[in-house]
Order: structure tokens, then C-alpha cells, then sequence
């Protein structure tokens, strides 16, 4: 079967044309960053400290020990990710580094898969091949890749995370998150979805699964309370090198107080103003409210923290895929110029125009962060006037166009698998009726102008 997908065939539709023009580009761009330009690597190394913790680890010396005055890459992980991590440092560095690649780049590819499963496509879809080639093809997985850190295992974490919530299995969700937190805490506001939903059993082996795995970890390090007294003041204090959030480059740019809390603060309305409207407006629409819930609230981590790093935009990947459902915030030319801020590899560094480059290199990642959480404010603060001055607040925010749509998570595709209730084709077999003969649909009647304003 998978041969005779394989073979060459003349395309004979447009969706047919674009899957045939975007698999070929898709699979060999994934090759060229897993085996060529991660395995390359570059002068930034994340995976050289955390190796050397993990073989200091198994080796019952100090873990923390690094020089925090200096700007390498330094060793951060809690009790709890040291002794998950640790078997890495059980094989010689080079032979370990690559198979952390591959497992960052395994764990990248099941979270793809899992993100089409999310939104209904298939890998048989347009959507598979075009959200396979953007992933690879954008910074945050060149960088996790090339740097070799654990952003990859994260994302898969999040995706299946995001499938056990939506699905009602919260133990099974929270100890998945709870892995992730052990690890690094980057995912550790999608608790907050969780509670909005009212799932607080996810709290129990969220909260559960980290604290477990430090009180096994702490007895058999030989400094573990250095994490609390060291390292935890480091990562609260504002770093002005290699930080995008807001604090990061105000300090870079050295920016009174007074204007960086400012800003800060007024971000933090709008963020809240967002969640808000999503929370009252969106609550029942669970993959929409859950997928850009999320999306809110890391970014908002990112922008708004004392450490905010581009490849983090990773975690963002659900957010991004909302663009395929009718009410998206995400359906217009301001949000995709924000993405191409966070997730563009292109260097903005200029020789002839150096300041002018420099800036545009700095704080491109700050203002896609910023921009894209002002775009959602926007939006959803839009459709509530609108949908205030049309006294349809009861009905929620969403236009009749939005409402009425054919489920936008059907096939992109004639080969796509067909979303559970969607509209059989017209002229397509039908199911089958009492005496076993397939019925045929019959053609609609023309549908009812839509007005202008409202074109889907």
C-alpha cells in the first residue's frame, strides 16, 4: 500500500497538484535539518551543560555549578528534569547529542501528526505535507534542532496533553504536563485551561508528577537545594543578551523602570481582556477556546517574564493551526505578520545599514509577541461591540456566517477523511439504504445570497 502511494502519478485536481509539489519539498527539507544542519551544529551549544550535569549527576558530584557572569548556555534544569534527563550522559557526548536530535526530531513528528488528528486532517490532506514544511522550515524548530535542547519533547507533551483534555482523561492530561513541568516549567500556565474547563483532577497529577519525581530526585544529588538558593534567584533576574521578552530588551536598550513596567502592565491588561472574552464568549467551544486559550497564555509568558527565548514559539504551533476554523483570530494580514516575527529564520543583520539591521534583528521577536497578543485583543473586543450593538451577546460573538459554516476541520482534500457529521458530496454515494443500494445525493437548492460584510 504504501508503494503504490509512492508511485508517480499526474496529477488530476489542484489539491492533488499542491500535496504532490509539497511532499517532496516537505520530506527533504525535514532530512537537510535533522542529518545536515543540526548534526552540524553551532557555536550555541544548549545540550553541552546539560550533558555535563547529567554525567556529574550519575557520577554523584555538584550539578550546579555554572558561572552565571558568563552568556554560554548554563544548566537550569530542577531535581525533577536532572533525573529525568539523566541516561543521556550514559553514552560518550557526540553518539548522545545525536540520538537527542533524533529523539527531539521523532518527537516533532508525532506532534505534526497529532496536530492534524486535532483539527480533523489526515496526512492524505493538503494541511499535512504545508504544516510539515512550515514547522521544519521555521526557526524554532531549526534552532531546537541545531542547539539540541528539549523544546521538541516539550511540543509532543503539549499536543498530547491538548488531545487528553479535550477528550476528558484529566489524571492521564495532568501527568503529562506534569512530565513536561519536571522538565522545564514552560508549560505550566496550560494549567489555567484546565481549571477555566473545571477539570481540577488535572491539578492532581500536574502538580503531583513534579513534586514527586524532585523528592526522588533529592536524595540522590549531592547539591539539590542549589536549584532554590542559586538558580531560581538567576532565572528571576532580567538578562539583557539573547532575551526577547519586553523586560530583556528594555534592559538591552536601557529603558527607564517606570516605562518597561508600564508597558508591561498595559500588555497584561490586554491579555487579561482577551482571556476574559474567551472565557466568557468561547467556553463551550472547546477546540477554539482551548487551542487559543493556550496560545494567549504562553505567549503572554514569553513577552511578559524575565526570560522570553524565540524558539519557545514552538509551544505556539496549536495556536497557529486555529487559522483553519471559520472563527479564527487569526484570519488576517496583521496576525501572519506577527508569526513571521517569532517564527522566521531570516537574519535581519545588516553590513550596510548596521543599526537600522540590529534592531530589526532584536526586536522583531518582542514585537511579533506583543503584536500577535494585540491582534486577539482586537478581534475578540470587534466581535463583542458588533455583537453589542446587534444585541446578539446571547448567542455569543461569532457572525451567522461564522455559526452556520460546514465544519472548517473537514478534508482540505478529495482524499481527506471526512469530519463526523460533515455533508456527504453532492452526486457522491450516499449511505446505503434498507435493500443495501448505495442512495445518491441530489443537488441542493441555490443557496440564499449572502450579504455583503458577511462572505465567508
Amino acid at each position: 500500500m504504501l508503494l503504490r502511494q509512492l508511485e508517480p502519478r499526474t496529477a488530476r485536481t489542484t489539491a492533488e497538484v499542491i500535496r504532490f509539489a509539497l511532499w517532496p519539498l516537505a520530506v527533504m527539507t525535514v532530512l537537510h535539518r535533522v542529518f545536515i544542519k543540526a548534526v552540524n551544529g553551532f557555536v550555541t551549544d544548549d545540550y553541552r551543560p546539560v550533558y555535563n550535569a547529567s554525567f556529574q549527576f550519575l557520577n554523584g558530584n555538584p550539578v550546579y555549578t555554572a558561572n552565571f557572569d558568563s552568556v554560554d548556555p548554563h544548566y537550569l534544569y530542577p531535581p525533577s528534569g536532572t533525573l529525568l534527563i539523566a541516561p543521556i550522559a550514559i553514552i560518550d557526548y557526540e553518539k548522545s547529542r545525536w540520538l537527542f536530535i533524533l529523539l527531539n526530531a521523532i518527537a516533532i513528528l508525532i506532534a505534526w501528526y497529532l496536530l492534524l488528528k486535532l483539527f480533523r486532517y489526515t496526512v492524505n490532506s493538503v494541511a499535512a505535507p504545508a504544516l510539515l514544511l512550515a514547522m521544519f522550515a521555521s526557526e524554532t524548530v531549526i534552532n531546537t534542532l541545531v542547539f539540541t535542547n528539549v523544546n521538541g519533547c516539550l511540543l509532543l507533551g503539549e499536543l498530547i496533553f491538548l488531545h487528553l483534555l479535550l477528550a476528558r482523561r484529566d489524571l492521564w492530561a495532568g501527568a503529562v504536563l506534569g512530565l513536561t513541568i519536571a522538565v522545564k516549567p514552560t508549560l505550566a500556565p496550560l494549567l489555567l485551561i484546565a481549571a477555566a474547563r473545571g477539570q481540577w483532577k488535572v491539578f492532581v497529577t500536574g502538580c503531583g508528577v513534579p513534586l514527586a519525581l524532585t523528592a526522588a530526585a533529592w536524595p540522590l544529588m549531592v547539591d539539590p537545594e542549589k536549584f532554590f538558593t542559586r538558580v531560581l534567584p538567576y532565572l528571576a533576574e532580567t538578562r539583557d543578551y539573547f532575551n526577547s521578552a519586553i523586560s530583556g530588551n528594555a534592559a538591552y536598550y536601557g529603558l527607564p523602570p517606570w516605562l518597561t513596567l508600564g508597558i508591561r502592565i498595559t500588555m497584561a491588561l490586554i491579555v487579561l481582556g482577551s482571556l476574559w472574552l474567551l472565557y466568557r464568549y468561547y467556553r463551550e467551544d472547546e477546540l477554539f477556546f482551548v487551542c487559543t486559550a493556550s496560545g494567549v497564555l504562553l505567549t503572554a509568558e514569553f513577552l511578559l517574564t524575565s526570560l522570553g527565548q524565540m524558539y519557545y514559539s514552538m509551544m505556539l504551533f496549536p495556536f497557529l493551526m486555529t487559522v483553519v476554523l471559520r472563527n479564527s483570530v487569526l484570519r488576517n494580514w496583521p496576525a501572519w505578520l506577527a508569526i513571521f516575527g517569532f517564527l522566521s529564520y531570516d537574519k535581519w543583520l545588516s553590513d550596510r545599514w548596521q543599526d537600522v539591521g540590529r534592531n530589526l534583528e532584536y526586536l522583531r521577536i518582542t514585537f511579533g509577541w506583543g503584536l500577535l497578543l494585540l491582534v486577539v485583543f482586537c478581534v475578540l473586543a470587534d466581535r463583542y461591540l458588533a455583537a453589542r450593538a446587534a444585541g446578539t451577546l446571547d448567542k455569543g460573538l461569532d457572525q451567522d456566517w461564522m455559526r452556520t459554516a460546514p465544519d472548517p476541520r473537514g478534508p482540505v482534500s478529495e482524499d481527506a477523511e471526512p469530519a463526523v457529521g460533515a455533508p456527504t458530496p453532492v452526486g457522491e454515494p450516499g449511505p446505503a439504504t434498507a435493500n443495501g443500494t448505495a442512495a445518491t445525493v441530489e443537488p441542493a437548492p441555490p443557496a440564499t445570497e449572502v450579504p455583503a460584510g458577511h462572505r465567508p
